[in-house]
């Protein structure tokens, strides 16, 4: 029982690494978050997209088949909310001033981990990546083992997690060493990229 639970745990481990890894709007906003807003809220924010990989995970995981139907039902007004807010995170972003560091760490830390949470959850896409990966890895909880469904979704998050600590860490050596019109070019671009993210999932609703 014990080699199960490891060999499922290590499972979610690498679903959440894999479901984590690829650049997005969330990579792109924990980056700039670090650099601007220092280390600690670039990985506040990245645990915002782990909790809800892991929400989505629990979703595969347990084969709540109504949950996900749901929300793939909902989809188009979920990633239409998502795309507005990308959009506005990008301008904000692009107009936010780069002031002194300390200034900036006082601000609302649960600001970030629930728009990054946000931001993730109004992808419903997302649980079909989980629902393909969990049958690839064959990762499945079977009737009555519910240990073996937490477990898979305590390795999701902690994979998940592992990843923005190690990007909120590396991108954190150059927080504070970088002269402030770097920074402002840095800021300037992130948003830039956000903002395409955005206008991309609205694009893709028009055409889809």
């Amino acid at each position: 029982m014990q080699h199960m639970d490891t060999s499922l745990f290590i499972r979610g481990v690498l679903i959440g690494l894999a479901i984590a890894a690829p650049v997005g709007p969330i990579g792109v906003l924990c980056i700039q978050r670090t650099l601007i807003q220092g280390r600690m809220y670039g990985l506040v924010s990245g645990l915002g997209a782990a909790t809800a990989d892991a929400l989505y995970g629990s979703v595969a995981a347990f084969g709540l088949t109504m949950i996900s139907t749901l929300l793939v039902t909902l989809q188009t007004p979920l990633r239409l909310v998502g795309g507005i807010y990308l959009c506005y995170l990008g301008i904000k972003t692009f107009r936010q001033k780069v002031i002194g560091l300390t200034q900036i760490q006082r601000r609302n830390i649960a600001g970030a981990y629930l728009s990054a949470l946000g931001l993730t959850l109004t992808n419903p896409v997302t649980i079909m990546s989980f629902v393909a990966i969990f049958a690839g890895l064959g990762v499945g909880v079977q009737q009555g083992d519910a240990l073996s469904g937490v477990v898979v979704v305590l390795g999701v998050f902690s994979g998940s997690a592992l990843w923005w600590l190690m990007l909120s860490t590396f991108t954190g050596f150059f927080t504070g060493r970088m002269a402030p019109r770097v920074m402002q070019w840095i800021k300037w671009i992130a948003g830039v990229i956000i903002f395409v993210f955005g206008v991309m999932a609205l694009v893709s609703l028009l055409i889809g």
